[in-house]
């Protein structure tokens, strides 16, 4: 009786250690052991930073001495900064939608702003990344679609919010704001009047009007949404995309006095343009400085770039940049297209500064690649991925890049490719041809001289409209 009293107290004193064994690796080491797993098996964070209507001289990493622009400087000298980087279009809405889906936006229906919006059939980066675990965000500027379609009903555009694509949070406009006090119109302009409520454009945060927070500069008030997103995100464990899409430098371009103040030897109008760049600057610094404050600096994917060249009234006044370039927005030469462009990611990517040539359809494809991602595009892209081609300065682009964007009802139909050396492009009725290696500024017109190097383009560039046509007329989306 003693024995088996003896033997049956081991047993319990072995089932309460047992107990309290399984207990302690369910409730302090497991979790321990899942965050490791997990972290060891999270993807890479990416934030996409999209300026509106920067020139590729309007910042200090592409040769500009005047501007102040450190954070973006420093953040060139550590990263892959492109020279021959394209915006799809000369115009923001078609570059918009070539981001987010790897597509230029000819095959889209979207031929300028406030003209359409993104449909639905396609599929953007955010939609990819969401089945992939990423929480996503987009913060700023939309200008894909009306975003609130009862208080907007216009005669051109139609209702196609980022909610509809993909985005799990939202702190954006439909379309430009002031990029000082966003919400008060800082003199005559459209249809605001001075003093007066800005109500051509407009904050909803998640589909709810935003009210508060929103004095000041306009890049402040985008990052301090920006900011808890990425927190929340990384709190979680979770990988996330943040599309941060500022208005800077767009009109009504307006800088806040301590900005204005550092360009004082300059004109009002010059004031406001570099202050309001420098203040964008400040806020892009801030985000970096706050990634490695939490430790996921070399987790994080960012690419800077901007959705096309200067605006032609303050290029023409010599207060905006294309650096050496020939044209501004709205125009097919390498001022309207040819942007300020980075790619960073920390121990990844080798700070270099490349000539490949690129445009805004390929990033969809490229991020997915530094991912590891596994989607398989069904429909045709214009991107491609970049990855192999990232380690080499002097790498040099197989095929073609094209561009366009139209307005049919005022004559304006602008269509342009180009491969590594050539550039032919079609404006109306005039055709131009340039060689970029020769002569980048395009001063010179030699479609006379090589009139079969012209035909070679042309013909290419018509079996892409061919092919742009059949994307957005049913072959690529269910009907």
């Amino acid at each position: 009786m003693i024995k088996l009293s003896i033997k049956h107290s081991f047993q319990k004193v072995n089932s309460v250690i047992l107990f309290f064994g399984i207990a302690f690796i369910l409730f302090f080491l497991l979790p321990d052991i899942l965050y490791s797993q997990n972290n060891a098996l999270k993807k890479p964070n990416i934030i996409i930073i999209m300026a509106d209507d920067l020139g590729f001289g309007d910042v200090g990493f592409n040769g500009n001495v005047f501007i102040k622009t450190p954070e973006l400087d420093k953040m060139a000298s550590e990263a892959l900064v492109f020279d021959r980087f394209y915006a799809a279009a000369p115009i923001c809405s078609p570059t918009r939608a070539s981001v987010l889906t790897g597509r230029n936006a000819m095959r889209q229906g979207i031929f300028g702003p406030h003209t359409a919006g993104i449909r639905t059939g396609e599929t953007t980066i955010a939609e990819i990344l969401k089945e992939e675990g990423y929480t996503t965000g987009i913060f700023g500027k939309w200008h894909l679609g009306w975003i609130m379609p009862d208080a907007e009903v216009e005669d051109r555009g139609f209702y196609s919010p980022p909610w509809h694509h993909g985005f799990d949070e939202s702190f954006v406009t439909k379309s430009a704001m002031p990029t000082w006090n966003p919400t008060v119109t800082p003199w005559d302009m459209w249809a605001n009047k001075e003093g007066e409520m800005w109500t051509t454009s407009f904050y909803l945060q998640d589909k709810v009007l935003v009210k508060d927070n929103l004095a000041g500069d306009d890049s402040r008030v985008i990052m301090d949404r920006v900011v808890p997103f990425v927190e929340k995100a990384a709190d979680r464990n979770i990988p996330f995309l943040a599309c941060i899409w500022l208005h800077t430098p767009h009109e009504p371009v307006v800088a806040g006095p301590a900005y204005r103040a550092m360009y004082a030897q300059y004109s009002e109008e010059k004031q406001h343009y570099l202050g309001a760049i420098t203040a964008m600057d400040e806020q892009i610094g801030r985000l970096r400085k706050k990634l490695t404050e939490m430790g996921i600096a070399d987790d994080t994917i960012i690419w800077f770039v901007s959705d096309n060249g200067p605006s032609s009234y303050p290029t023409e006044r010599g207060i905006a940049s294309a650096g050496k370039f020939r044209g501004s927005k709205h125009t097919i030469y390498e001022g309207g297209i040819r942007v300020p462009s980075i790619l960073e990611w920390p121990g990844s990517i080798a700070p270099l500064r490349t000539t490949f040539m690129a445009t805004t359809s390929d990033m969809m494809p490229t991020l997915l690649s530094l991912i590891d991602s596994d989607y398989k595009s069904k429909v045709p892209l214009d991107g491609i991925d970049m990855t192999a081609k990232l380690k080499n300065p002097d790498e040099e682009r197989t095929g073609y890049l094209f561009f366009a964007w139209q307005r049919l009802y005022n004559k304006i139909n602008q269509q342009a490719i180009m491969d590594n050396q050539f550039k032919y492009l079609i404006d109306g009725g005039r055709e131009e041809l340039y060689d970029l290696k020769k002569d980048p500024e395009e001063s010179n017109n030699i479609i006379d001289k090589k009139a079969e190097k012209a035909k070679e383009l042309k013909s290419e560039l018509a079996k892409w409209n061919k092919s742009t046509f059949m994307s957005r007329e049913g072959s690529d989306f269910r009907y």
